[in-house]
């Protein structure tokens, strides 16, 4: 069966955005989906959130999709790399995706360690990488370098500021660009 993980970003909630409509449409096509609370998203953790991501009866597989947004697709990245050597999920949707801690401390648990990109390039079958020209947070480099150094597809938007509700409106209650993505 098909199954979908949805990773929210720093100080959210899997509440928030459009993961409860992502969440909703994909269990209308019969996938089953987590969209778990990161725990202390504050101040987001690799090491903290694969131990909660790693933990419960979720099964990674060759059917699996992973879609995150901020540090929640940086928290892909770190998942994919702690994955056992045998599991390679089908697709990881990054959303806002940085590649350092942007300058800012809170976010330094995120890069406790360097990336091992080439073995991540390895764990999912298919890269894509959602980025707006004007994310006041995430500059558009970082994603072309996650992007390329992974194979990944880059769809670059126009004007979507960080895909979220706050800093781009309402209209990011839903994604349809993701499921869209999700549904290919």
């Amino acid at each position: 069966m098909k199954n979908a993980l949805i990773l929210h970003g720093t100080d959210n909630t899997s509440q928030n955005n459009w993961f409860p409509w992502l969440k909703a449409q994909l269990e209308e096509k019969g996938h089953g989906v987590w969209v778990p609370d990161l725990p202390r998203a504050d101040e987001p953790n690799i090491a903290r959130y694969n131990e909660l991501l790693l933990s419960g009866d979720f099964d990674y597989g060759d059917e699996t999709m992973l879609v995150g947004h901020s540090s929640g697709a940086v928290a892909i990245l770190g998942l994919l790399e702690a994955l056992p050597d045998e599991v390679v999920v089908d697709t990881a949707v990054l959303v806002g995706s940085f590649k350092d801690d942007l300058g800012w401390e809170k976010l330094a648990g995120l890069f406790e360690k360097p990336f091992d990109l080439a073995k991540i390039k390895t764990k999912a079958k298919r890269f894509v990488f959602f980025h707006s020209d004007n994310d006041p947070y995430c500059p558009l480099e970082h994603a072309e370098y996650l992007s390329e150094q992974l194979g990944g597809e880059l769809i670059v938007k126009s004007g979507q500021a960080h895909f979220s509700v706050k800093t781009a409106g309402e209209k990011y209650r839903e994604f349809p660009e993701v499921l869209k993505i999700l549904s290919r």
